[in-house]
């Protein structure tokens, strides 16, 4: 492996190269992902095959097949999701139903407390939802309030994502933060009163700075602009939705559409666990949990109620659904090549380098443990990695402090909100935002990045504020 110094150097040039590529020259995002990550992986030293592991030497993968297995565990997760998602969206849409659903909430609520509602829904959802699957499922709804005020999307959008991330990080049951809290031995009920604790002024403090952040105006990409200009008007190009006459379903029968999804997960989530595992309520309750399944459902439920009692016929429903998958279709790709750059930063060791000297440094334990989450974040895009990582570098030191059962949850807390900072091009949440949004590289690092780091801050200076005023036992 090569020095300390010059695995950090690498790294910086890599992200350098890559933001110079996308920003100032406009390649293709997928493209120049996979081509940086290719450079990266020579500057580090990794071998350009796969060397067989030998005797006590574990194998080591080479760049090509460190790409595809980063492509591959990246899209195992989100392909799908995005897939099914948009399929769920654009039934719901070109029936009529997001509109139906928007305006009334816009009557219920009014137009200037829609985005307030909007987060306070968002933060709820996000607690047994996934990130990636949550928002997805939202973004129709994003559209929609769009639509009728007149807004970009990013005004909704970007909030609403800051605070499910959020959540995401720092709130089990999501993976990362019940991995890390298990490896450091931490009491999970206590991780999870801190971290609801702190998601409520979190909620607030996305609304706000999301609308700090909207002040400037941002020019929508041109895919994502086709996309929401014919939200809601592609019925004549595909000869689908709203016949002469007919009326828009009604806004409970979308909700429930929607809700459905995220019940399913939720049973998955809390109630599985209550059953013996292996038995057959624990097996079917977790089944039926997973994201893909419940978006399943939720398609299958949406063709009856949204099509064939619309008298759809399945011609007609098979278009709706295919013409959801050109647009999936790119930020599957995208999403995909930014796992491949995470993939070579880890196996190269960059990520771990920068972690090591910080772990070494003697600085305080609760500031370390932000910080080591943050670089690893940073480097390697993916945030249940930096989370396990941070745990596993710091247990040594938790060990030797001795700190009570309060004291170590608030660890795993903050090592939760040091991975939630510094989303950017190797992070797959990065594309799957700022693609719905119609953000650019360059304004999804004026405002994606910026949010998901100020959320970071203040939620680790509230974990801090938490640890110190609570006394030892």
């Amino acid at each position: 492996m090569l020095p300390l110094p010059a695995l950090i150097a690498i790294g910086v040039a890599g992200l350098a190269l890559l933001l110079l590529l996308i920003i100032r020259f406009k390649m293709q995002a997928f493209y120049a992902l996979i081509l940086v990550s290719i450079l990266v992986g020579l500057a580090a030293g990794l071998p350009m095959t796969t060397i067989p592991a030998s005797g006590d030497t574990p194998e080591q993968l080479g760049i090509i097949q460190a790409i595809i297995a980063g492509v591959g565990g990246t899209l195992g997760s989100v392909a799908v999701l995005v897939a099914l998602g948009s399929m769920l969206g654009k039934i719901i849409e070109l029936s009529g139903g997001a509109e139906s659903l928007a305006g009334k909430f816009t009557r219920w609520l009014g137009p200037k407390r829609v985005g307030v509602a909007l987060v306070i829904a968002a933060a709820i959802l996000a607690i047994p939802v996934f990130f990636d699957a949550g928002f997805i499922i939202l973004v129709p709804i994003i559209f929609a309030f769009s639509k009728i005020a007149v807004l970009n999307p990013i005004k909704f959008g970007l909030p609403v994502a800051g605070i499910m991330l959020a959540v995401h990080v720092a709130v089990p049951p999501h993976p990362g933060i019940v991995g890390g809290a298990t490896i450091l031995g931490a009491d999970m009920g206590w991780v999870l009163i801190f971290s609801l604790i702190i998601s409520i002024p979190l909620a607030a403090l996305s609304f706000w700075v999301g609308k700090v952040i909207n002040r400037r105006e941002y020019v929508m990409i041109e895919a994502t602009k086709e996309m929401f200009d014919n939200f809601g008007t592609e019925k004549a190009s595909i000869n689908a939705g709203l016949r002469d006459g007919e009326k828009a379903p009604s806004a409970f029968t979308v909700l429930g559409l929607i809700l459905l999804p995220l019940v399913l997960i939720m049973l998955g989530t809390t109630v599985a666990p209550a059953f013996e595992a292996g038995s057959f309520w624990n097996g079917f309750l977790s089944m039926i949990g997973q994201p893909i399944f419940a978006l399943m459902v939720a398609i299958a439920a949406a063709m009856f109620f949204l099509g064939v009692r619309r008298g759809w016929s399945a011609g007609k429903l098979g278009e709706v659904m295919e013409s959801a998958l050109p647009s999936a279709a790119v930020i599957i790709l995208v999403t995909g090549a930014g796992g491949a750059f995470g993939k070579i930063l880890t196996e190269t060791g960059i990520g771990g380098a920068v972690a090591d000297v910080l772990a070494g440094s003697g600085m305080p334990l609760l500031l370390a443990a932000f910080l080591i989450s943050l670089i690893m974040r940073a480097a390697q895009g993916s945030a249940t990695v930096a989370i396990t990582t941070t745990a596993g570098l710091l247990l040594p030191s938790v060990a030797v402090l001795g700190l009570d059962t309060i004291h170590i949850a608030l660890v795993a807390v903050a090592i939760g909100y040091g991975a939630l900072g510094l989303s950017h091009v190797n992070d797959s949440g990065f594309w799957v935002v700022t693609r719905y949004l119609g953000l650019s590289v360059k304004d999804g690092l004026r405002t994606w990045t910026p949010l998901t780091t100020v959320l970071g801050v203040v939620g680790f200076l509230l974990t801090w504020l938490t640890y110190a005023i609570i006394p030892m036992s």
